[in-house]
């Protein structure tokens, strides 16, 4: 399907480009694109890989991304049957999980790289996604959000006087986007136009394992962990939480540098005292936030010490991880180069706007208002076009009014998934990703649908 489709951007993006005289947008929107994919994202990510390899590595090594594995395992077994119960994918795809649900998209792309790797173990014919895989993209996708941060912090910046009204909003949505993605991934993983992975089984031969590769070793449970080193995590586990319930408690009697930061990812009235809010309003918001904010160094600390404390030499598996986040970001720069230069030569040709004027008349009627065609067309495409499309819109319409919070909600509830799929395909070298694509867009039709309809009726 990807196939079809980047063809079809590429074909239109010349075809509408010499219809309207934007040739010279064309070729700069391929050149602008291509030096963005690697100067700009494949590159930086390989510093950022390194890290989260890193930690991956020791957490593999001293058996917590299993034991975390095994404590969902009811659910992860449902989701990924053709997934070993006790293999390290499980635990890689809930970390990567769990960091979309509470924002950390620095840390959720390594932890996705990462659980995409490890499903590429089981992967018997290279170079085609498996039910698993395309599972786990569509969820991903389509991840449930707790806080949108960066639509949030945009309404604040415009003096909204209720920025986090998109929370609940974007939680709704993103449970229906995330419940129609798996839907339609289990649905189409069977249909005969992508192919079933029987059928791939019979058109590739002989199989991988075959060819003198070795299945996938899994880690073995390390020692025991020592009395001084339970006595550690338990300090450190008590630690955050005492640091969690000030945090959200006293916000106000931070030192300076930190209420300045703490202002940055927070509206003012999300950061009020619980006694200055009786009722409890935005309690449950600032706990989130201020989860997200204590998540990265509380794991940057733990992971390390609970290796430790498990007998695994920490500097040295650290290393080992790191070594393959430079390896990953120049993987993927094919891909994203691909992708992406597609879609610089789609918008520079003026694609987004003539598709806005072709489907305008037939969205009206059904209350889907116009102003939200483009974000939601570039939505699939482009974050930081997405992010500039939403600022507009907020300085155009209000920061209160209906439509921006529908655009808020939909920017909060949807995803990239032309960049997710190329930087997680990519890094595993998949090139036929089978139903993958068509889950994916699913879940961003429905998170779009489900926003206005929200929206509609909690803000009328």
């Amino acid at each position: 399907m990807l196939n079809y489709l980047w063809l079809g951007l590429v074909a239109l993006a010349a075809v509408i480009g010499a219809a309207t005289g934007r040739l010279k947008e064309v070729t700069e929107g391929a050149f602008t694109m291509a030096d963005t994919a690697v100067m700009k994202i494949a590159l930086p990510l390989a510093g950022v890989m390194a890290l989260w390899l890193g930690l991956m590595r020791l957490a593999e090594r001293s058996g917590l991304v299993q034991q975390l594995a095994r404590g969902l395992r009811p659910v992860m077994r449902r989701l990924f049957p053709d997934v070993p119960e006790d293999h390290p994918a499980m635990g890689s795809m809930l970390m990567n999980m769990a960091a979309n649900m509470l924002g950390l998209s620095n840390a959720a792309t390594p932890l996705g790289l990462r659980a995409m790797k490890d499903l590429e173990t089981l992967n018997r014919h290279p170079g085609t996604a498996t039910n698993a895989m395309c599972t786990f993209l569509a969820i991903n996708t389509s991840s449930i959000q707790l806080l949108p941060t960066t639509a949030i912090a945009i309404l604040a910046a415009q003096h909204s006087k209720d920025p986090t009204a998109i929370v609940g909003t974007a939680l709704l949505a993103t449970i229906c986007s995330t419940i129609a993605g798996i839907t339609a991934v289990k649905w189409m993983e069977g249909w005969r136009m992508f192919g079933t992975e029987p059928d791939i089984a019979a058109a590739a031969g002989t199989p991988r394992a075959a060819e003198g590769e070795a299945e996938p070793v899994l880690v073995a449970e390390p020692a025991p962990m020592p009395a001084w080193g339970r006595a550690a995590v338990v300090l450190l586990l008590a630690g955050f939480a005492a640091l969690l319930v000030w945090i959200v408690a006293a916000p106000a009697s931070y030192h300076a540098a930190t209420t300045a930061l703490h202002g940055k990812i927070f509206p003012t009235n999300v950061a009020a005292p619980a006694w200055e809010n009786p009722a409890g309003q935005h309690i449950a918001l600032r706990t989130i936030g201020t989860m997200s904010l204590l998540a990265v160094p509380f794991l940057l600390v733990f992971f390390p010490l609970y290796a430790m404390a498990r007998g695994v030499k920490v500097y040295e598996e650290f290393v080992e991880g790191a070594k393959e986040g430079f390896q990953v970001a120049i993987r993927i720069i094919p891909f994203l180069v691909a992708i992406l230069v597609a879609i610089g030569m789609f918008r520079g040709a003026g694609g987004i706007e003539a598709l806005k004027s072709a489907l305008a008349p037939l969205l009206t009627p059904i209350g889907f208002p116009p102003d939200l065609l483009p974000l939601v067309l570039v939505r699939p495409l482009s974050g930081s076009a997405t992010t500039a499309l939403f600022v507009e819109i907020v300085g155009r319409l209000g920061p209160d009014a209906l439509i921006t919070r529908m655009a808020g909600t939909i920017f909060g509830s949807t995803e990239t998934t032309f960049y997710v799929i190329a930087v997680y395909f990519g890094s595993v070298a998949v090139r036929r990703t089978r139903h993958a694509v068509a889950a994916g867009l699913i879940a961003d039709f429905a998170g779009v649908v489900a926003s206005v309809i929200i929206c509609r009726l909690m803000f009328g």
